[in-house]
């Protein structure tokens, strides 16, 4: 008898970062003080507009019933208008397609796109769900690898050389998941008009658009690589609606058509009180989001100074998003506790079972020798949590 499982399914790996979590919260329940800083989730509760607006949508029996593919009407068109407001693009209605959280717009832009065999330069470290996503379409990824010296930024020198007559696509993220990266805007032009000069398509996620400090600046890629982009967002992170489930992607009319038809076969319609709570969310002013990110950018420049004062770890500045990405291979082959990790992996289930607190393996981005650490999390635990490596390693 044959396999199970397809060969296609049976090749995806597993969302680390949810398994992290997973194993996280299962401790927890048993009785261990873990502490998480596994999931990329706001630790705040959905503003409270947006909550209500989801309520009276569940008593209106409109919302019972199906509603088009591709959204609401007026959630479509109030996308674009917060997209014109926030990065200056002007697009039609007609051109956002509304999704099941940010993770189906991935899918459903490399499914529109790739033919098998198409490459799609993937700069790590990456998000888990990228390589999947392409693989699920058919496409091939090809790794484009940056480290901390670079500030975790891709070169157009390093794009060109992964460059080849089958690359279609590049996937463009700033602010980064799971660097916390941002490019400089002359940066963001020079990659935008190489993509373009090589007619490629440039599908960016600019899911933490809102969520970048100091003197970091976000600038949408849309604007130098041509007509051939689609840009992925949500208001999972702005908003805190990790739970939600509603995202979006734009690119051109043709392109989210399809995209359309393969979700009216997938999922259809987005829940429509989700959908209603989204307009609320993208119609309002920031002022949700701006609180929010004072309290990060504090944790952001507490974490950073905690993680760098550890002997054997290196820790950049993240200027976007909300995760630290520390380089520890000077911990690699130390002794913790009479235990000694060969790797990133290993070392970060030595954390959870020695110092129980639960961080994700850069074997999970692409890049082993380094660990992500999300502070979207209480002031407290996270001082207690690094706190707890920091003896760890400390102890020898």
């Amino acid at each position: 008898m044959g396999a199970r499982v397809s060969d296609r399914i049976a090749a995806i790996a597993e969302s680390a970062t949810l398994a992290v979590d997973a194993k996280a919260k299962a401790l927890k329940a048993a009785g261990r003080p873990v502490i998480g800083f596994g999931a990329g989730e706001p630790d705040f509760p959905t503003p409270d507009y947006i909550v209500e607006a989801a309520v009276a949508a569940a008593r209106d029996p409109k919302n019972h019933r199906y509603t088009p593919v591709a959204g609401l009407p007026e959630l479509r068109a109030a996308v674009a208008g917060k997209t014109k407001r926030d990065t200056g693009l002007d697009v039609d209605a007609a051109q956002v397609l509304i999704t099941n959280g940010g993770k189906q717009a991935v899918y459903n832009a490399f499914a529109a796109l790739l033919d098998p065999g198409d490459e799609v330069l993937l700069i790590a470290p990456y998000w888990t769900t990228y390589p999947e996503a392409i693989k699920l379409a058919g496409g091939v990824p090809v790794e484009v690898v940056t480290d901390e010296a670079a500030g975790y930024l891709a070169s157009v020198e390093q794009l060109e050389a992964a460059r080849t007559e089958r690359t279609k696509i590049l996937l463009f993220v700033s602010p980064s998941n799971p660097t916390g990266a941002v490019y400089p805007p002359a940066q963001v032009e020079a990659i935008g008009a190489w993509a373009r000069e090589h007619d490629l398509w440039v599908v960016t996620d600019e899911i933490y658009e809102h969520l970048i400090y100091g003197a970091a600046e976000m600038v949408s890629i849309a604007h130098s690589a041509g007509e051939k982009v689609v840009v992925l967002n949500g208001v999972a992170k702005t908003y805190a609606m990790t739970g939600w489930r509603v995202g979006w992607l734009i690119g051109p009319a043709d392109v989210v058509k399809a995209a359309a038809n393969l979700q009216s076969h997938a999922t259809s319609n987005v829940n429509n009180v989700a959908q209603v709570a989204a307009l609320a969310a993208v119609s309002g002013d920031l002022s949700a989001v701006a609180e929010m990110r004072a309290v990060y950018d504090r944790r952001r420049r507490t974490i950073v100074s905690l993680l760098s004062d550890i002997p054997g770890v290196v820790c950049p500045e993240p200027l976007g998003a909300f995760y630290a990405y520390p380089q520890v291979k000077g911990l690699l082959g130390v002794g913790l506790r009479g235990r000694t990790a060969a790797s990133s992996a290993e070392l970060a289930e030595i954390i959870l079972e020695e110092a129980e607190v639960a961080v994700v393996p850069g074997e999970a981005f692409g890049t082993p020798g380094y660990l992500r650490l999300s502070y979207a999390l209480g002031d407290e635990d996270l001082a207690e949590g690094v706190g707890r490596i920091a003896k760890l390693v400390g102890e020898g």
